[in-house]
């Protein structure tokens, strides 16, 4: 197993591990249509330490790449209605606008690395 994809499933297991350590962040960025928020944060907070966990589980590379890909796209939402709607995120760091709109590219830069390491 390669170094960067330890690196990124224990990256994976920390952000996961997040949700359930400052909840009510992840809460807070949460759009209004989705119900259930605490519910939700514990659900994708699970979800990602699972993949992490799946990367860093020789022979699970094909079953954490499409479990992670299917987190990043379940999160996407959040991050949009972030950065549509700052100034409704309770808690949000004060950060320029364009920070919150420069990150969702990102997202497919996840997806991207998430296929690359797990092609072993």
């Amino acid at each position: 197993m390669s170094t960067p994809r330890k690196i990124f499933g224990v990256i994976w297991v920390l952000a996961g591990a997040l949700h359930f350590i400052i909840p009510r962040t992840y809460e807070a960025i949460m759009p209004p249509y989705i119900p259930a928020h605490r519910e939700m944060v514990m659900v994708s907070g699970a979800a990602e330490a699972a993949g992490g966990l799946m990367l860093l589980t020789p022979g699970l590379e094909k079953p954490a790449r499409w479990w992670l890909l299917a987190v990043l796209v379940a999160v996407f939402p959040a991050n949009v209605h972030m950065a549509l709607h700052p100034d409704e995120i309770k808690g949000l760091p004060p950060v320029p606008e364009w920070t919150l709109w420069a990150r969702l590219p990102f997202q497919a830069v996840f997806a991207a690395l998430v296929i690359k390491l797990t092609e072993e």
